[in-house]
């Protein structure tokens, strides 16, 4: 919370907007209650309004903390704002008293909303990502510290050492996983980093990261203890395991379409 304000207090002070990006706000909130001092006996909702009184608005994705399957908003604190960003809603999305969504979307966001910051679903929620990590931890897989709320970050690079940052370690973690078990992971990484426009060298980020975002509402601890034995599996034959390189790079959202092939 303190970081929101101290965030506001600088976009006043240059006179920027402050939007909030809002996809995951609920978590974000139990984590303030659970480690900022001062916050331990407020409610979520209580720390949700105090967190969106510091900003302008925000944007939204509500397939995330809003629990539906698609839809988000834009939401203004200033009317003006609010009416200059109208003509654009509607060329791209539609009218706005309904986004481009359907009216049962529109109620699964109003629900997903409130059941969204019920602390109990929370618990369960971040307790569920929590046990992941933990036990991937036990077993000896490097992972980003502290645990998030919504997914476990395995240090693909530090995990398939052997591989070349430019063969896309992470990547190629995601891959064996999809091959070991038919889990669907996401590179954070020098993929998704893209290219350098000036020099036409992919970017080298510092972090190489597989993520392993965990969707609401649908897996059991069971399903967790899946992803670890499959891990273990990819473990045991990592020294083994070849990087990756284009077949076909995708000179938009390489992230999304490019194809591979085993270097």
């Amino acid at each position: 919370m303190e970081n929101i304000k101290k965030t506001s207090e600088l976009c006043k002070k240059f006179e920027v907007y402050f939007f909030i990006d809002a996809a995951r706000f609920a978590e974000n909130a139990f984590f303030i209650k659970q480690r900022e001092k001062g916050f331990e006996n407020k409610s979520i909702s209580e720390i949700v309004l105090e967190m969106f009184s510091y900003a302008d608005g925000c944007t939204m994705s509500a397939k995330k903390d809003a629990i539906v399957n698609i839809g988000g908003l834009i939401a203004f604190k200033e009317k003006e704002l609010y009416e200059k960003s109208i003509p654009f809603g509607i060329l791209f999305e539609g009218f706005p008293t309904y986004g481009g969504l359907a009216g049962r979307d529109l109620e699964a966001i109003a629900v997903g909303l409130k059941e969204g910051i019920q602390e109990d679903y929370l618990k369960y929620r971040i307790g569920q990502v929590k046990y992941l990590g933990e036990e991937l931890n036990k077993i000896g897989i490097p992972i980003m510290k502290p645990i998030g709320g919504h997914a476990v970050f395995v240090d693909g690079k530090k995990f398939l050492a052997h591989i070349p940052q430019e063969q896309f370690p992470s990547h190629t973690l995601c891959t064996e996983l999809y091959i070991e078990a038919g889990i669907r992971a996401v590179e954070i990484g020098t993929l998704l980093a893209g290219r350098d426009p000036k020099t036409g060298k992919d970017k080298m980020p510092e972090m190489d990261l597989m993520r392993l975002t965990i969707p609401r509402r649908v897996y059991l601890k069971e399903h967790m203890d899946y992803i670890i034995e499959a891990m273990k599996n990819i473990k045991e034959r990592k020294d083994k395991i070849k990087g990756l390189k284009f077949e076909f790079e995708s000179p938009i959202l390489r992230h999304f379409q490019s194809k591979f092939k085993r270097v």
